[in-house]
C-alpha cells in the first residue's frame, strides 16, 4: 500500500482474475493453506491479503467484498487469529500454525513465567491480569481497567501491540458500543481483545512448547518461503522476527 503524492495506492488483482479471493470464506481457506498472512502489502511479493483481493473494494463497507470488513468477520469466527503479529502490523495466522508462532514469539514462556523472570513490564502484567477474570474486553475497557490514560500508565497502544507480537493477546472481534438505557449500538466498531488460550484452550495454544523456539522459527520460515517462493526471504524474515 504505497503512498504516492499523498494518496494510498492499493495493490491487488483485477475483478475478473480467477485467482482473486472473493469472499471471507475463501480468505479463511487461503489462510489455512498458507499459515501466515499480513493484511497489507509489505514488500514480500504475494505475502498479504492486499495482494490477493480487488483493490477498489477496500473501505466500501460491503461485507461481501470489503477485506476491511472481512477481518472483522474472520476475527469473530475464531477460525484464525487476527492481530498485530507482523512487524507490529496486522495480519492473520491459521489455527494450525498459531501454536508454533506462539512458541517462537513467547520463547516458550507463559506470560506469568516471563514476568517472574523480569522479561515483561508491569504495564504488560496489568493488562494480562485482566484476562484472568474476563474472557474478552473492549480495548477501551482494557485501557481503563489497566490504569492507562490521563495521570496513569503511558503508551497503551505500544504495550498492547507488544503483547500481540508476543502471541499473548489477539483481536476477538470488532463491536460497536451499546447505550446502557436501551441497548442500541452506536459509533464505530471497536477492537475486542482476548487471549488465544480463552479462544482455543491452553493445551492447544501451548502444544508446541516442547519444541525449541528457534526450530519453531525455522519451521515458520520454511512454511512461508514454500508458499511464497517469489517473496524476498529477507523481507519475510523481517516480518516474522
Amino acid at each position: 500500500m504505497p503512498n504516492e503524492s499523498g494518496e494510498w495506492i492499493m495493490r491487488g488483482l483485477d475483478w475478473d482474475n480467477p485467482l482473486r479471493i472473493r469472499t471471507p470464506e475463501e480468505l479463511i481457506r487461503y489462510i489455512d493453506q498458507v499459515g501466515f498472512l499480513p493484511l497489507f502489502a509489505n514488500g514480500a511479493e504475494g505475502f498479504s491479503v492486499e495482494d490477493h483481493v480487488y483493490p477498489y473494494a477496500w473501505w466500501t463497507g460491503d461485507p461481501e467484498q470489503d477485506p476491511w470488513v472481512w477481518r472483522e468477520i474472520i476475527a469473530r469466527s475464531g477460525q484464525a487469529a487476527y492481530g498485530k503479529f507482523f512487524d507490529r502490523k496486522a495480519g492473520f495466522i491459521s489455527r494450525e500454525w498459531f501454536p508454533v508462532f506462539a512458541n517462537y514469539r513467547r520463547d516458550g514462556y507463559d506470560f506469568d513465567a516471563r514476568y517472574d523472570d523480569e522479561l515483561a513490564s508491569n504495564r504488560s502484567k496489568k493488562i494480562m491480569d485482566l484476562f484472568e477474570d474476563e474472557k474478552e474486553l473492549y480495548s477501551f475497557e482494557v485501557k481503563r481497567q489497566a490504569g492507562f490514560g490521563k495521570g496513569g500508565e503511558k503508551n497503551f497502544d505500544g504495550v498492547i501491540t507488544d503483547l500481540q507480537m508476543q502471541g499473548y493477546i489477539l483481536n476477538r472481534d470488532f463491536r460497536r458500543r451499546r447505550r446502557k438505557k436501551d441497548g442500541v449500538e452506536y459509533g464505530w466498531p471497536i477492537a475486542v481483545y482476548t487471549t488465544p488460550e480463552h479462544l482455543w484452550g491452553y493445551e492447544e495454544v501451548t502444544s508446541a512448547y516442547r519444541e525449541d523456539p528457534q526450530r519453531s522459527f525455522e519451521r515458520i520460515m520454511e512454511k512461508i518461503t514454500g508458499e511464497f517462493p517469489d517473496a524476498e526471504e529477507g523481507q519475510i524474515r523481517k516480518m516474522i522476527r
